[in-house]
């Protein structure tokens, strides 16, 4: 959806960077070196890793990377299209505003409005740190991505350089749709249910992308203090799992 967005911006040139908050900017490279590569680069394409946008440029060497967290939206040409976050605020104020590249004529804005600071820019992120995109995982990759470790399955799916793109809402619905629990060594995962979950991963992705973010899923209502199962209505178990709070169905899934 972002990556859509983004390609709004194919072919123009950037006249300015603003960079306001020097902590957004990562990677050890300052607001001012960030701009002294960018100014004058063309936007030649667009590619999405997992939560990773790219901005590729006319540049033998760089890649603009831009990270959003759960917080951050990306505003083109002061269109949003994702106008609220389920864990940020519905208010598009200036004071949050990042990071943004203003373009030469004709003119616009790439800007990322971001309240709780949870995204990033990079430039040249290292990309052989992410693991396969969500949208590429196969059982085979499941397999030797997730199930190849004995860690929570969830802590497992949550971590980049395994499955890139999956976040602590989208486990909980891929989980809970495929009947796995959370807590479960991923080792522990049979063939079949292997197959299953391989399955929910890039079905749920599309679904979620479709309706607008992974805060749309079934699950999500229900994710509350004694939240009750949409499926059986069985009151969920809320726990900690690799380091994020989840809940799970604890009849059906196992």
């Amino acid at each position: 959806m972002y990556r859509r967005s983004a390609e709004a911006v194919l072919g123009r040139v950037v006249q300015r960077v603003d960079a306001p908050d020097a902590y957004y900017i990562k990677g050890g490279v300052s607001p001012a070196q960030l701009a002294e590569v960018l100014v004058g680069r063309t936007v030649t394409g667009t590619e999405r890793i997992g939560k990773l946008l790219l901005l590729d440029l006319d540049h033998e060497r760089h890649a603009l990377g831009l990270r959003f967290g759960m917080s951050g939206r990306i505003v083109v040409d002061e269109n949003a299209v994702i106008e609220t976050l389920q864990y940020s605020s519905g208010r598009d104020d200036p004071a949050w505003d990042r990071f943004a590249l203003h373009f030469e004529s004709p003119g616009g804005t790439l800007r990322i409005n971001d309240p709780r600071r949870l995204g990033g820019v990079e430039l040249a992120p290292d990309v052989t740190k992410l693991g396969v995109d969500l949208f590429q995982a196969t059982p085979a990759a499941v397999r030797d991505h997730v199930v190849s470790s004995s860690v929570a399955l969830k802590a497992r799916l949550l971590d980049q350089r395994s499955i890139a793109g999956i976040g602590n809402l989208l486990a909980d619905e891929i989980l809970w749709r495929a009947g796995l629990d959370p807590a479960r060594p991923a080792n522990s995962l049979t063939v079949a249910e292997t197959e299953r979950l391989s399955r929910h991963i890039r079905s749920v992705a599309r679904q979620m992308l479709a309706k607008g973010g992974s805060h749309m899923g079934r699950l999500q209502p229900a994710r509350e203090r004694r939240g009750r199962c949409p499926r059986d209505q069985t009151e969920l178990e809320r726990r900690t799992i690799g380091g994020r709070t989840s809940y799970s169905c604890p009849l059906h899934q196992v």
